[in-house]
Formats: structure tokens, sequence, C-alpha cells
């Protein structure tokens, strides 16, 4: 369990013979969703099928991390989604569309009365409130990760989806911010075209840049891409292998700037170095 996530693959609830197909692309972690791709008529349904699924998908993969997303707090739903219980070994619960303090404790108290305290939450973060709190929402005990989404961040801002995301830029840079504040795990938006491998790729690539650790995929193929776009390349692996070595033999020498290949390397460019390899031996 101390692969970090990278991909993170939906399948609704409802469904059991998708939800048993969630490890054959090698995800590393799977969300077993209740809220937006199961239908209003079958929420109960899910529920049974979605604790019976994530307890076999525990038992039989012990390298995948398995998560229940739950309707958010203040649907008529969430507390039936609570008190239904979660199955030993739960990496956790998501919770979408958070937007404060207030509505983590009342998941966390829910929890608690439930008889599953200290079950560890990644909080959705895709309204205009939730971007804009996103620091205190991150900061709570209980919240592992977060992850944005630009779907439902766009539909509550009133504004338009485009092809190059600028309309995202703000939101998506600080949800990123907050995480690296709060030393929570961001997950990149979703790429609703599971076909368009270029466009997934692209984004993932420019997630990784912005500092988020992995991305949400709806689609088995888009795991892979995932898995790929958040490991560092042979050429960063061996760059910063250089950089490392080098920078230490210059502070030995009492040098806290070096020049290695024409490049300047003060402290800021040894830690993204040392940042690619601790990427490659993780550590959490």
């Amino acid at each position: 369990m101390n692969r970090p996530l990278k991909s993170i693959l939906f399948a609704p609830g409802n469904k059991p013979e998708t939800l048993a197909k969630l490890p054959r692309s090698a995800p590393d972690g799977a969300i077993i969703d209740l809220e937006d791709s199961v239908p209003i008529d079958q929420k109960a349904t899910a529920r049974t099928i979605a604790k019976k699924v994530a307890s076999t998908l525990i038992a039989k993969n012990t390298n995948l991390r398995v998560f229940i997303r739950i309707n958010a707090t203040n649907s008529n739903f969430f507390n039936d989604d609570i008190s239904m219980g979660f199955p030993d070994g739960l990496a956790g619960i998501v919770i979408p569309k958070l937007e404060s303090v207030k509505e983590v404790a009342k998941a966390t108290d829910a929890l608690d009365a439930a008889n599953n305290p200290g079950l560890l939450i990644m909080a959705g973060l895709e309204t205009v409130t939730g971007i804009i709190n996103s620091v205190e929402i991150t900061s709570c005990p209980q919240i592992r990760w977060c992850y944005f989404g630009a779907e439902d961040y766009v539909a509550d801002l009133g504004g338009i989806r485009r092809s190059d995301n600028l309309e995202v830029l703000f939101a998506r840079s600080q949800i990123a911010q907050a995480a690296r504040l709060t030393e929570t795990k961001a997950f990149d938006m979703v790429v609703t075209n599971f076909n368009d491998k270029n466009r997934f790729t692209l984004e993932a690539e420019l997630a990784r840049s912005m500092g988020y650790t992995g991305k949400l995929c709806i689609h088995p193929k888009q795991v892979s891409l995932a898995n790929k776009a958040f490991s560092p390349k042979s050429s960063e692996i061996t760059w910063a292998m250089r950089v490392t070595e080098a920078y230490a033999t210059g502070q030995s020498k009492g040098q806290s700037v070096i020049t290695l290949d024409g490049e300047m390397i003060d402290e800021p460019v040894a830690k993204r170095a040392q940042a690619i390899l601790d990427a490659v031996h993780p550590s959490d």
C-alpha cells in the first residue's frame, strides 16, 4: 500500500459486473460510486452491491485501494449512505461537493455514530465555495486526499467548458496549492471523452507539473495513461541523480550554488531533483 495513487478508476455502484472488472486495468485506486452515476431509484440497491463488492475487491486485491463515494452531505441519501456501514480494509470514503469545515464535521460525526470512527475521507472540491474554502477543508484531520471536479465547478460558476481548460486554471491551481499546504494528495479532474488519449495525457502531464499526484479515470483505457504520466521519466531520473550527487559534492566544498551542464543548481533545484527521486521510491 506504499505505492502512490496515480490512477483512480470510477465505476457505478449499481453495476456489479462492471465493479468486478475494476482490477483488470491495474489502477492504483478504485472508487465505487453511489452518487452521480447511480439513478435515484437504484440508490438503495447500489449501497448493498457496493458494500459486498468492496469487501470482495479488498480481499482479493491487496495492491488495490478501494473507496466508496457516497452522496453529498446535504443530499437526501447521505444519512442512508453513512448508516449502511463500510467494510474493513476500505481505504476511505469519497464525499463530493464539500464546501465547508462544518460539512466535514457533519460527516465525521455521522461516521462516529455509525461505528466507523476515523475512516479517512477524500474530499470532492467541485463548487465555487468548495474551491474558496479548500485550505480549511483539506486541513481537517480525516481528509487525506482531495480531487478537483471541473464539470460541477463550471456548472456552479455559470461558465462554459473550453478545450484549453483556461476557465478552470485558477481553481485547479488553488486546489493544488491547498493540498500542498495541508499535506494532502490532490487528484486531477476527469476527461469525459475517454477516447481522446492525447487530451488525457496532456492534462495529466500538466497536472503533474502543477503538483497533482494522480488523475481520476472514468474508463479502464485511461488508467495506463495516468500511471505513465505521473511516473518520472527515465531522463528525469537520470537528471535528478546527477543533480543531487553534484549538489552534495558542492555542499561538501562549501558551495551553495553550482553549475552542471550549463545550468545553475541551487537549493530549490536540488529539492526538485530530490522530489523526483522520492517519487520513484515513495515513503507514503
